[in-house]
């Protein structure tokens, strides 16, 4: 079998410990409440647990106060930032992360539909309400004729985006449209405005391109944005945003009863946990349990 090829005794050795060293990971990535991205123990008994996030509030809100939380009860935290909505689930869902903490149900249902994944919700943390903020204009109920408002792409969040002008008295949308409206469901348009639909982590930065812009909180926040900002924002206390629009803790179904995962929707759904989002976001993050 090895033809010709003279295995010293140095090379045997080396070759048997490539082979348990093999075995060793095998076992790593196999044990039961663990996971090839994290599970692993560290020195001293400690577990890690790898969580993707947006940068703000999300990797933000994981850094500042779960972090130290977690240590205590020996789970290093170790937080992964992306400024994306499709690699967070796909690096879930092919075992290079634990855990996200970015989407929203309503998104996070669209995604598995769509990619024909079966990531889960494990535990409802916090909403941010959507803003329509000023650009070229400041008053949006005296909208301009032919004023350009820029609004997400994404199927989830614009339909959100298009009832909330709707609920100002900008457009009508059919009634058959709901949360997954696009601007095809526009039946009254009485100032003519321009729907622009741009990639929803551009929005802040053409924003003074347009009169106005709805803007996802995520991204709101890591322009320096907040909802006092805002000429018109969504109710915090309507129903759709509760059920469709909450942010979650979202995993693997094999990892739905880690206890690593667990801990960490412990930690973000406690009443310190309340507090520390309305001292360092204010009404931009509020606590969705």
């Amino acid at each position: 079998m090895l033809n010709n090829i003279a295995l010293s005794r140095r090379s045997l050795i080396a070759a048997a410990a490539a082979v348990v060293g093999v075995g060793s990971l095998a076992a790593c990535g196999t044990s039961g409440d663990t996971s090839a991205a994290g599970g692993s123990s560290a020195e001293g008994g400690s577990q890690t647990l790898t969580v993707a996030a947006s940068p703000s509030p999300h990797a933000e809100i994981l850094n500042d106060f779960a972090a130290d939380k977690l240590a205590e009860q020996g789970i290093a935290l170790e937080v992964k930032e992306y400024t994306d909505y499709i690699l967070p689930n796909q690096d879930v869902s092919a075992g290079e992360i634990d855990c996200n903490y970015f989407q929203h149900i309503n998104y996070l249902n669209n995604y598995n539909e769509e990619n024909g994944t079966d990531l889960v919700n494990v535990g409802k943390i916090h909403f941010e309400p959507m803003g329509v903020f000023a650009g070229k204009s400041d008053d949006l109920a005296n909208i301009a004729d032919g004023a350009t408002i820029s609004v997400p792409n994404d199927a989830t969040n614009e339909g959100r985006a298009l009832l909330l002008l709707q609920e100002h008295g900008v457009i009508t949308l059919s009634e058959s449209a709901g949360i997954t409206a696009t601007p095809n469901d526009i039946v009254d348009n009485p100032h003519n405005v321009e729907i622009l639909e741009q990639e929803a982590a551009m929005l802040p930065s053409t924003l003074a391109d347009v009169d106005f812009a709805v803007i996802n909180g995520n991204y709101a926040i890591d322009a320096g944005l907040t909802l006092a900002d805002a000429v018109a924002q969504e109710s915090a206390d309507s129903d759709v945003i509760k059920n469709e629009y909450a942010n979650v803790i979202v995993t693997r179904p094999e990892l739905e009863d880690d206890e690593r995962i667990k801990a960490l929707v412990d930690v973000l759904t406690t009443d310190e946990f309340k507090e520390y989002l309305a001292d360092t976001f204010g009404d931009s993050v509020q606590a969705a349990f």
